[in-house]
């Protein structure tokens, strides 16, 4: 996974419609250099991880513009007593 960063006043689109929440959260998290996987089958598209969540995003390389297309939660890590 590496680090990436866009501009802080970047266009998110959401043709999904995911909750305001998600589309600011995907926001900060871009602009403060998220962790960062290319998806190896499609050019442009990553996954972006928080703690919580994983976000699928396509990133047009002509328009600069970012669209969200699938939020996902992280499993929570199985405790060992």
């Amino acid at each position: 996974m590496t680090r990436a960063r866009w501009n802080s006043n970047l266009r998110i689109e959401d043709p999904r419609n995911h909750s305001y929440e998600a589309v600011e959260r995907l926001r900060r998290l871009l602009a403060d250099g998220a962790g960062v996987c290319e998806d190896p089958h499609r050019r442009d598209f990553y996954e972006v991880h928080d703690d919580a969540a994983v976000y699928y995003i396509y990133s047009s390389p002509i328009t600069g513009k970012v669209y969200l297309l699938a939020t996902s939660q992280k499993e929570a890590s199985p405790v060992t007593v």
